[in-house]
């Protein structure tokens, strides 16, 4: 192996650009460590992605997002700043542990005023947001359970307009995504979505692969036309 294809270089190469470009201060530092104290540890973002989809965010111009999957609530930290004391961040929750710490994480990052945090399976409080006709959202950020990767996509639609931007995370699985025969269902999930979105005449879309703190994994961004 290449000494530049190692995972300690990865690493390496994520601090150097993370504590030069896109420093942590203390609210997402204890955002990040508090994700050791959810019912999945460890799987947030990397603090690189988390800048990274806050500055997609701030690209796309958004006010409202929508994010599946909140744990500790550290990629919603980054999604509330970025759209502004004016903006709101709707996020769903599966696990009342769960969003009992991103809650705290909110209040510490003086946020929980723009953050509205749902709790229950993610499909149903989407399913409420459309019965409820709520404002249409900027940006849906999808990071939940990777088997319902379709189901969220559909909701995705029903509560965006032309314009819209839909971030899938974790589509490529340690290159797992190319084995059409895996019996992984979060595999299925992500080959399942991304034909979902090929077939779209109303999409546009790309995927982007990542190495880094976060191993190898990527993300699909798509825009509604």
């Amino acid at each position: 192996m290449n000494r530049y294809e190692s995972t300690t270089v990865w690493n390496a190469v994520d601090a150097y650009f993370t504590t030069r470009l896109t420093p942590e201060d203390a609210a997402l530092v204890a955002a990040r460590e508090s994700g050791s104290e959810t019912t999945m540890p460890n799987a947030e973002v990397a603090p690189n992605q988390g800048a990274f989809l806050g500055l997609l965010a701030q690209i796309a111009g958004a006010r409202r997002v929508l994010e599946f999957g909140t744990l500790a609530g550290y990629s919603t930290i980054w999604f509330a700043r970025a759209v502004g004391a004016d903006g709101q961040v709707v996020t769903l929750e599966l696990e009342d542990q769960n969003a009992e710490i991103a809650r705290a994480n909110f209040v510490r990052a003086g946020l929980e005023d723009r953050i509205d945090v749902r709790v229950g399976p993610a499909a149903q409080s989407a399913q409420q947001l459309i019965a409820d006709q709520v404002a249409p959202f900027d940006l849906v950020f999808i990071d939940a359970d990777k088997p319902n990767n379709p189901v969220y996509l559909d909701a995705a639609l029903a509560l965006t307009k032309p314009g819209a931007v839909i971030i899938i995370d974790n589509v490529v699985r340690n290159g797992a995504v190319t084995d059409e025969d895996s019996d992984d269902s979060r595999v299925q999930g992500v080959r399942t979505v991304t034909r979902d979105i090929a077939i779209r005449p109303d999409l546009d879309a790309t995927a982007l692969q990542t190495v880094g703190v976060k191993g190898w994994d990527g993300l699909i961004i798509a825009r509604r036309r």
